[in-house]
C-alpha cells in the first residue's frame, strides 16, 4: 500500500488522471486535442460518475485518464480508488477535479491493498505520483497501520491462533522500543483474569492475555483494548454455519488497536501507550463455560452467563477493569460485538458509545475529516435493568426476552468495568467490507483507527 505512492519528483514521466463532469468534459478534450476527443467518441464516453477512459498518446503511452465524477457535488475524497484494479500498470499523477489530494492519494493507496499471503501471484503494480509537498511520510504511518490491522483480519485462524495474535503485539512493541508481557493459561487464574480463562479453556491452543506499554510514564496515559477473539463457534449456543463462516475476523477489534498502536509509536507521539488484548479461541469441549454459570470477574463482580455465543465482552470486561485500574486519560476499546450494530447502521458504519461529550463530538469532526465513518449511539442507562440477574451480580446480555438495544446493553455491561479512566469510547465495529467500494477492498477492514490517529495527534502533539 505504501509503496503505491511515489514523490512525483522521482518519476520520470506519468499519465494524469482528470476528473470531468457530463458539463465540464468538451472543455477538457479541448485542451487534449482532436484525437482524444474522437476516441472519446469512438467509446462513447460521456464523463457519467464512476466511469473512466484512458485516452493512448503518442507511443502507446496514455495521454491521459478522464475520470467522471458528480455534477453538483464535490467527488468522494476516495473516488481515486476505483480506479486502481482497472488501470495498466504504470505510474499516474493527479490533474484537476480533485479539491483534496491528499485524500485522493490515500484512497488510491487504500485501494491498492491484496492479501497476498496464500497466492503466488503479485498483481500489476499501478502507483500514484504526488506532489512533494505533500506528507508522503504521514501517509505512509496511516497506511502501514491498516495494513497490519487488515492482514491480521483477513489470516485464518489456522494460522492466526491466541499464541499468534499476541505475538503480534509483541513484534509490533518490540520493533519501537516497547515491553510488555502475555499471560498464558491457567497462569490467567493466578493473575486474577478468570473470564478471559473461562472463554478460551476450551481450545486446545491455551488463552492469554498480551499487555503491551510504550512510552513515558510521565506523558498522558492511552490505553487500548481489542477484542481479541481469533474465532467464535459460539461455544456451547453453536452458530450455525452459516454464521461461522466469517468468524476468523471476530479478532477485528485486535487487529484495529494493533493498526492504530502503530501508527501512535511510528509517529512517536509524546503519550504513555498501552495496549491490553485478550487472544482466545471460543470453542467446544468438556470444560467449556455453560449458560447459566456464574463467573468471577476480575473487577469483583459475579457475571451470570445467558448465551455463550456473547463471549467477546466477557474477555474485554477482564482487560477493561485492567486498563482502568491505572485511571488511564483515555481508555478506547474496538470489537466485533454485537450484530445489533450492524442490522442498526449496516457494515460500514461503525457505532461508538461515550460519556464524554467533548470526545463525542471531537469525534464526529474527525470522522467526517478523514472519511472514517462512526455514528454515536447512546449509553441509555434505562436499559441496565435489561442485565439484571437474580443470582448474580449482572447478566452479560440482555434477559428482557425482547431482544432489543443488543448493542447498547453490550456497552452497558462493560460500563460496568470502567470506573477511573478519564474518558472511555466503546467502539462496536464490524471489521470487514462485504463489497468491494473505493477505498475499500472487501475482505479485513479498518475501521475507526484513522479517525481516532487524527483525533490523538490533534489532543497530544502539534502535528496537525
Amino acid at each position: 500500500m505504501r509503496e503505491s505512492l511515489v514523490r512525483k519528483s522521482d518519476v520520470a514521466s506519468t499519465t494524469p488522471v482528470i476528473a470531468v463532469t457530463e458539463a465540464t468534459l468538451p472543455d477538457v478534450l479541448a485542451e487534449l486535442g482532436d484525437a482524444a476527443k474522437s476516441w472519446c467518441a469512438l467509446n462513447d464516453y460521456i464523463g457519467r460518475p464512476g466511469t473512466f477512459l484512458l485516452v493512448p498518446g503518442a507511443n502507446g503511452i496514455g495521454a491521459a485518464v478522464l475520470f467522471g465524477t458528480e455534477q453538483t457535488e464535490l467527488p468522494h475524497p476516495f473516488a481515486l480508488g476505483g480506479l486502481v484494479n482497472a488501470l495498466p500498470a504504470g505510474d499516474y499523477h493527479l490533474a484537476d477535479g480533485f479539491p483534496d489530494p491528499e485524500q485522493a492519494a490515500l484512497g488510491f493507496a487504500l485501494s491498492a491493498y491484496s492479501f497476498g499471503r496464500y497466492l503466488k501471484d503479485a498483481g500489476k503494480t499501478r502507483r500514484l505520483a504526488v506532489a512533494d509537498e505533500l506528507d508522503l511520510d504521514r501517509l505512509g504511518v496511516i497506511l502501514d497501520g491498516v495494513k497490519l490491522a487488515r492482514d491480521l483480519i483477513n489470516t485464518p485462524a489456522n494460522d492466526l491462533g491466541p499464541g499468534e495474535l499476541s505475538q503480534a503485539a509483541a513484534v509490533l512493541f518490540r520493533q519501537h522500543g516497547g515491553t510488555g508481557r502475555i499471560v498464558i493459561g491457567d497462569d490467567l487464574l493466578e493473575e486474577n483474569f478468570p473470564m478471559v480463562h473461562a472463554v478460551g479453556r476450551a481450545s486446545p491452543r491455551a488463552p492469554r492475555l498480551a499487555d503491551f506499554t510504550w512510552g513515558s510514564d510521565s506523558d498522558p496515559k492511552i490505553t487500548l483494548v481489542g477484542k481479541g477473539v481469533i474465532f467464535d463457534t459460539g461455544g456451547l449456543n453453536l452458530k450455525p454455519g452459516s454464521s461461522m463462516s466469517l468468524m476468523k475476523k471476530d479478532m477485528g477489534g485486535a487487529a484495529n488497536v494493533l493498526g492504530l498502536a502503530a501508527m501512535i509509536m511510528a509517529t512517536k507521539l509524546p503519550v504513555r501507550l498501552r495496549v491490553i488484548i485478550p487472544c482466545v479461541e471460543n470453542a467446544v469441549s468438556g470444560n467449556a463455560f455453560r449458560p447459566g454459570d456464574v463467573l468471577q470477574s476480575r473487577k469483583g463482580l459475579t457475571v451470570e452467563i445467558g448465551n455463550t455465543d456473547a463471549e467477546g465482552r466477557l474477555v474485554l470486561a477482564d482487560a477493561l477493569a485492567l486498563g482502568d485500574e491505572e485511571s488511564p486519560d483515555l481508555m478506547i476499546d474496538m470489537a466485533t460485538l454485537t450484530g445489533a450494530a450492524r442490522v442498526a447502521l449496516g457494515p460500514d458504519l461503525p457505532p461508538f458509545f461515550t460519556d464524554d461529550e467533548v470526545l463525542a463530538d471531537d469525534m464526529a469532526v474527525m470522522a467526517e475529516a478523514a472519511a472514517d465513518p462512526l455514528w454515536r449511539l447512546p449509553l441509555w442507562r434505562p436499559y441496565m435493568k435489561y442485565l439484571d440477574s437474580k443470582i448474580a451480580d449482572i447478566n452479560h446480555i440482555n434477559t428482557s426476552g425482547t431482544g432489543f438495544a443488543g448493542s447498547i446493553t453490550a456497552a452497558l455491561f462493560m460500563s460496568r468495568f470502567v470506573e477511573n479512566a478519564g474518558s472511555w469510547a466503546h467502539f462496536d465495529i464490524y471489521g470487514w467490507t462485504p463489497m468491494e467500494k473505493p477505498g475499500k477492498p472487501a475482505g479485513g477492514e479498518a475501521q475507526g483507527i484513522r479517525c481516532l490517529f487524527d483525533l490523538i495527534c490533534d489532543r497530544y502533539s502539534d502535528t496537525q
